[in-house]
Parts: C-alpha cells; sequence; structure tokens
C-alpha cells in the first residue's frame, strides 16, 4: 500500500508522454500511407505501407531547403555564441554599473512583434540587395537569438566560484585565458543548452523566412507550408516532410540530452 502512490505517479507520467508522443508517432506512421489511407476516415490502422511519400518529397527539391535551414540555423547559433559569451561573462563575473538596466535592454528588443519590424527590414534589406539571401537570415537570427542566450549565459556564469577565477587571476592567467581555459570548461552543459535552444529557435523560424525569402535562401517552415494548397491538405506527403524536417533537431537534442539537462539545470533558481 506505501508503494501505491508512487506506483500511480509513474503509471500517470508514462500516460502523459505517451499522449504527448503519440502525436508524432502518428505523423511518422503517416508519412508511409498512401494519401488516400491518410484522409480516410476514420483513420486506418492497417494499411499498406511505402516510402512513396519520402521520393515525393525529395523530388521537390526539399533538400535544399534543408540545407538553407541548416546553414542559417548552425551559422547563427555559432555567431551567438561567439558574441553572448563575453557579453554574458562581462555582466556577471566583471559587471558593469547599473547591470540590470542593460540586461532589461537586451530582453526588451524581444517584446517588439516580427511584424511590427518586418517592413523597415524588408527595405533594408532590398537596399543592401539581400533579400533572398542566406546570410542575410543568419544575422537576422542571430539578433533574434542574442538576447536570450545573454540571459542564459549570465545565469550560468553566477553559478561559477569567484575563487576559482580569483586563483586563475592570482596564476598570471589574462583575460582571454581566464574565460577559454578556465571558465568555459566548467560551463560547457551551459553553452550546449543554449546553443540547442537558438538552433532550434532558428530552425523553426516561420515568419521572416516567409516574407524575405523567396527560393535562393527559403528554409524548411515555409516549405511544409506549401503542401497546403486550394486543391487540399496532402496529409501523407506533408508528415514525411514534417518527419524529415524534425528529423535534425531530435538528433541534435539526443546526442546533447545529458549536457542539455546539466546546462539547464545549471542555472535554476535554488
Amino acid at each position: 500500500m506505501r508503494k501505491l502512490p508512487g506506483t500511480l505517479i509513474t503509471s500517470a507520467t508514462w500516460l502523459i508522454a505517451l499522449l504527448f508522443f503519440f502525436p508524432v508517432a502518428w505523423m511518422v506512421f503517416t508519412s508511409f500511407k498512401s494519401e488516400s489511407a491518410a484522409s480516410a476516415i476514420p483513420p486506418s490502422f492497417v494499411t499498406e505501407l511505402t516510402f512513396d511519400r519520402y521520393v515525393e518529397v525529395f523530388d521537390r527539391g526539399i533538400g535544399s531547403y534543408l540545407l538553407n535551414s541548416l546553414m542559417a540555423s548552425a551559422g547563427s547559433t555559432l555567431l551567438v555564441l561567439l558574441l553572448a559569451i563575453p557579453a554574458a561573462y562581462a555582466l556577471s563575473v566583471r559587471p558593469i554599473k547599473r547591470v540590470q538596466d542593460v540586461l532589461f535592454f537586451f530582453i526588451s528588443t524581444r517584446f517588439l512583434p516580427a511584424a511590427a519590424s518586418i517592413i523597415p527590414v524588408f527595405f533594408i534589406l532590398k537596399a543592401l540587395g539581400a533579400l533572398d539571401n542566406i546570410n542575410a537570415m543568419l544575422l537576422l537570427y542571430a539578433a533574434m537569438n542574442l538576447p536570450i542566450a545573454v540571459w542564459m549565459m549570465r545565469s550560468f556564469f553566477n553559478e561559477v566560484p569567484l575563487e576559482i577565477i580569483e586563483a586563475a587571476q592570482i596564476d598570471g592567467a589574462n583575460l582571454r585565458t581566464e574565460l577559454v581555459r578556465v571558465v568555459l570548461p566548467i560551463l560547457l552543459p551551459g553553452v550546449a543548452a543554449v546553443a540547442l535552444i537558438c538552433f532550434i529557435f532558428a530552425w523553426n523560424e516561420y515568419f521572416l523566412a516567409t516574407l524575405l525569402t523567396t527560393f535562393n535562401a527559403r528554409t524548411v517552415p515555409p516549405f511544409l507550408a506549401s503542401f497546403v494548397d486550394g486543391r487540399g491538405q496532402f496529409l501523407a506527403v506533408l508528415s514525411a516532410a514534417s518527419t524529415l524536417a524534425v528529423l535534425p533537431v531530435v538528433v541534435a537534442g539526443w546526442l546533447a540530452q545529458k549536457q542539455l539537462v546539466r546546462g539547464l539545470a545549471m542555472g535554476a533558481v535554488k
């Protein structure tokens, strides 16, 4: 009887996890169906499975869209880390006056909806000849994720004992050595967490990618929307494209899961 509450909680947790996972599993299952079986009502659980939908997705050129998403997401994540790490270090380990005002300025840049800034951004990129340019999307994604990265990295830097930094300074370490060889190795889980979150945000971004790109720099999210048109919703091929779209993020999260959990716990409020 004493174990009954724990058993009930465990069973309820598994049930909730399965409910959250079921739509993803159904999407993957639907991607192997024919269009008629995918749109059947009631839904069919026993049907012939095929890879034809994946062949159709690759025939529509999903490879170039995946490559664009990878370049924009990975490149913007790397740029964000290069800028956010020294900025967060200056705001935590080497704080400046009125640091809270600086932090508020960073996060206030996220208050403005993207729709409110799209017109000036469009005209600026048009004047620079940077519309439908993957490098322009990389910079926009970096600017979008930089405030969040600075806030997260600062919370991680606050967890580093000052005694370690002071010991490095006594041993003659300069600022670069202090940051790169002393502090960052301690915070690698936090860096991994920030990198993965910024990568996911950039990978899933839809609004800017739809309005500022046409073909050369178009990413996966707008490509997925192209499967819904006036003729109807093509559920099977859309499920196949969606499965391929989420696969890189799932793989990245699975590879970095240990570092991600440790990194998110590192900056937690105790």
